[in-house]
């Protein structure tokens, strides 16, 4: 009990500076976190808010200005919105399988000691992440290839990001050797240990592709603008893009008088922002657990 009752009695205690940083750090902290999640609060309720309200109000915003959900009926009948919807899953699906399917293919490949010429080819893969032919080399190929005006001239070429593709090579390096050699013994090809052991064993660097691809592909607007002519390929950000800068929420409006429509617009461009960011906000939290850790195994070579 002596020692116990000792052993309490010498437990060392945080200084008065380690407990000020750690009030100022928490302080700091929620402060930032406020000032970050403030912009989503504020257009949630403008969106809410009655149009009429909102146009006379001015400041902070901590509620809804009355409540009225017609600015969301107006954006759900816009045809263009539904359309939108349509284009960006589309390529986000089909996406993310070619993206998770090539750069594996490619990170399994830079990730075999035997592969010849290893360090040289990783130089050409390193050195796209900071030099490029330009935007009309760019344009001029995919065109040339017959890609222009579809949806794969924004899919096909961002197949493989380079970062993602380093990102991946190195979690594969940190599975050990021995599993791979077994498989070998046992009669396994490179295919079988890629897709029956390495990418099971790499569910949280893929969780984190995952994740980077599919916010990439959500939020993509401006190959499609560059690529697409035909508006009813437009992605959802492009339209959204319309409606915030070219002052198409008047076609959104049905009908309306000038007067309503110039007070609808305000609520109509916040509740096309809500549309259009909550689905990619929904995914993270199913891959959140996976995030840090694929994050940092591919992250850390050791």
């Amino acid at each position: 009990m002596e020692l116990k009752m000792k052993a309490k009695t010498n437990a060392i205690r945080p200084s008065i500076g380690e407990r000020s940083f750690d009030w100022s750090n928490a302080v700091f902290l929620t402060i930032l976190m406020i000032v970050t999640i403030y912009p989503i609060i504020y257009v949630a309720f403008a969106s809410l808010s009655d149009a009429s309200q909102l146009m006379a109000y001015s400041g902070v915003l901590w509620k809804p200005l009355g409540f009225s959900l017609e600015a969301y009926k107006s954006v759900f009948a816009n045809p263009m919105i539904i359309k939108g919807y349509g284009n960006t899953f589309f390529v986000v699906l089909v996406g993310l399988v070619l993206n998770i399917l090539l750069t594996s293919l490619g990170a399994y490949a830079l990730s075999r000691k035997s592969l010849q010429y290893r360090k040289q080819i990783m130089l050409f893969i390193v050195f796209t992440m900071f030099f490029s032919g330009g935007l009309i080399p760019f344009y001029l190929t995919v065109k040339g290839v017959g890609l222009n005006n579809t949806l794969w001239a924004i899919i096909i070429p961002h197949a493989i990001n380079t970062f993602n593709l380093i990102l991946m090579k190195t979690a594969f390096e940190a599975i050990p050797d021995a599993l791979e050699e077994s498989a070998k013994i046992d009669g396994a090809n490179d295919f079988v240990i890629l897709f029956r052991i390495i990418l099971p064993l790499s569910m949280p660097v893929i969780a984190v592709m995952l994740l980077y691809y599919g916010v990439s592909h959500w939020n993509s607007w401006f190959h499609a603008m560059i690529f697409l002519q035909d508006r009813t390929l437009y992605p959802l950000q492009l339209i959204l893009r319309e409606i915030l800068l070219q002052g198409e929420a008047s076609s959104m409006t049905g009908g309306a008088s000038a007067g309503d429509v110039a007070m609808l617009s305000a609520t109509l461009k916040y509740a096309t922002i809500i549309v259009a960011t909550v689905p990619i906000l929904l995914v993270y939290p199913f891959l959140q657990k996976y995030f840090v850790k694929g994050a940092l195994i591919g992250a850390i070579k050791g």
